[in-house]
């Protein structure tokens, strides 16, 4: 059995949490004056601000943008300590979290290991799709996307040419909606001046719906103008339609229609990340831990679930709370708040949503929002939708280098119409082999 991860024992009760994404984060915070241990495992180093990846994929942003580093936030947090290293399962007998660096003691853990790409059991899919879930995804994307074109124009063969001009989003949430978006601006701001050769006309942009409508759990205006939008950019959008399979070339729906490309982006569903060792009864549909009002794990007392991982079931949210960043946050804060009244033997407080909406842009000037302000709902769209989706982006970021340089970026690429990050650095998905009888062009 390994040994012990080289950690200092202060004598205090110590609460190790497995995960620095919105709870994770928000929970070490909240934990900063209570007289515990604080161990927080990632296996990166810094903590990423998912909701602009899409922005890096898409040459608006640079990855240091969106990234800070778990040391640099908590410097001056006395009672925080940070290790770089995977977790591999959990003892709960003898309260320990087995990781790639030993073993770590627990008197209170926390799975705050949030969500992981759900391809739904199509292993052809997860190999041959792209995914947006990671820094590194984002930078493979952007890679790629880049790769295809510089290889388009070695092409003579005008199939193949536009198999790499063409682009396949799977799922009509936020994440599939937002890059379509970025995605038509490159091509009609961008790429015709990178690649003067191309003619960026042969470029489609086709966003494939499982459901009738855009935005799931978003307002019928919202769904609505974001379709209107998004046609009126030149994406073609697909509703109510499934894809069947995806061989690295040829996408095929369920209605037996296909389409053409060597790039699909996989942004159809979520999956929570859970641990080996937790007991599989407190596991739910979708990979997520069943946990009470105080979010611990059923079937334990001193096992705790946070964000996407958390399924917290009641009346009013049958299937959980929407694993997005807010109720991730939210259950952060208040679990460090019982966390002191569990010391100070007093009664935990229940956790209560409070939904502030969503929102999600489509291009310049073009938002779309759903705000709940003072229990009113308030719906927008267009340029002030924009502006509420851009300042509310921009204050959530961490750190004040983050937000100087992110407003810098978008003040550049909104006055210029230009994206200044068109570099392929690092990994990039290879296309499948182009057919032997297609020409060699002739430099």
């Amino acid at each position: 059995m390994e040994g012990l991860a080289k950690i200092e024992d202060l004598g205090k009760p110590r609460v190790v949490i497995v995960g620095g994404g919105f709870g994770g984060l928000e929970l070490v915070k909240a934990l900063r004056h209570v007289d515990m241990q604080v161990i927080l495992i990632d296996k990166q180093n810094y903590h990423t601000f998912q909701p602009l990846l899409y922005q890096v994929a898409t040459a608006g942003l640079s990855p240091d943008d969106i990234v800070s580093p778990f040391r640099k936030i908590m410097d001056e947090q006395a009672n925080f300590y940070f290790r770089l290293a995977e977790v591999q399962r959990v003892d709960t007998v003898a309260q320990v979290v087995e990781t790639s660096i030993g073993l770590v003691k627990y008197d209170y853990l926390v799975v705050a290991t949030g969500a992981t790409t759900n391809y739904f059991g199509d292993e052809q899919m997860q190999r041959n799709s792209i995914a947006i879930k990671s820094v590194e995804d984002a930078i493979e994307l952007r890679n790629t996307v880049l790769s295809n074109f510089e290889k388009a124009l070695q092409l003579g063969d005008e199939e193949q040419m536009n198999s790499l001009l063409d682009f396949v989003i799977v799922g009509g949430g936020p994440t599939g909606v937002e890059i379509a978006g970025a995605l038509s601006e490159l091509r009609k701001h961008v790429f015709p001046k990178d690649y003067k050769e191309l003619d960026f006309k042969q470029m489609d942009i086709h966003l494939v719906q499982s459901g009738p409508s855009l935005l799931k759990g978003m307002s019928e205006e919202a769904a609505q103008k974001s379709l209107e939008y998004l046609r009126n950019y030149g994406v073609n959008v697909i509703l109510d339609r499934r894809v069947k399979s995806y061989d690295g070339y040829t996408v095929t729906l369920n209605t037996g229609e296909t389409l053409i490309t060597r790039t699909l982006i996989w942004a159809a569903g979520v999956a929570g990340a859970p641990i080996d060792g937790i007991r599989k009864e407190s596991l739910l549909k979708g990979g997520r831990y069943q946990v009470d009002e105080y979010n611990r794990v059923a079937g334990y007392e001193n096992i705790f679930a946070l964000g996407d991982i958390a399924a917290m079931i009641t009346p009013a949210t049958p299937e959980g709370h929407p694993m997005v960043a807010q109720p991730a946050i939210q259950q952060g804060h208040l679990l460090g708040q019982n966390f002191a009244r569990l010391l100070a033997k007093q009664p935990l407080q229940p956790f209560h949503y409070h939904d502030k909406g969503a929102m999600a842009t489509i291009g310049r000037n073009l938002a779309v929002a759903d705000v709940k302000l003072m229990g009113k709902d308030y719906r927008t769209q267009g340029f002030l939708a924009w502006l509420m989706w851009t300042f509310v982006h921009l204050i959530s970021l961490i750190g004040f280098r983050n937000r100087l340089f992110v407003l810098l970026s978008w003040t550049f690429s909104y006055f210029s119409n230009d994206k200044g990050l068109r570099y392929i650095i690092g990994k990039r998905r290879e296309p499948m082999p182009v057919e032997a009888t297609t020409e060699k062009a002739i430099v």
